[in-house]
């Protein structure tokens, strides 16, 4: 490993698997989602789409506005969600689970690294 400011490059690199899986389920929900708006549903997924999209170009390029923005856009998902179905566990699961468990992951030490 080269060594890169007392850091090696490898520890030091940005977390572009989480930006690529963020940008794939950004793509899925931007597109479910204007599909939804055409029918006369709710805009939620077309927007939080776009964020997830922006949040990942963000992660890709090693920016730390790239993981606030992923607690934004996880803060209005939860918004959202309570707004929809109120406090019932079981419809939040399949609502704010997937964000839950991806913003944990970006909580950690190794996915942090590499954000500037």
């Amino acid at each position: 490993m080269i060594q890169v400011g007392g850091r090696s490059t490898r520890s030091a690199r940005p977390p572009r698997l989480f930006a690529l899986l963020l940008l794939l389920l950004g793509a899925v929900f931007t597109a479910g989602g204007l599909q939804l708006v055409l029918l006369g549903g709710s805009p939620y997924y077309a927007v939080a789409g776009v964020a997830l999209i922006l949040s990942a170009v963000l992660l890709w390029r090693g920016r730390r506005s790239g993981a606030w923005l992923y607690l934004l856009i996880l803060l209005g998902t939860l918004g959202w969600a309570l707004w929809e179905v109120g406090l019932d566990f079981w419809q939040l699961l399949p609502r704010l689970g997937i964000f839950i468990v991806l913003g944990l992951w970006l909580l950690t030490p190794w996915a942090r690294r590499g954000l500037i």
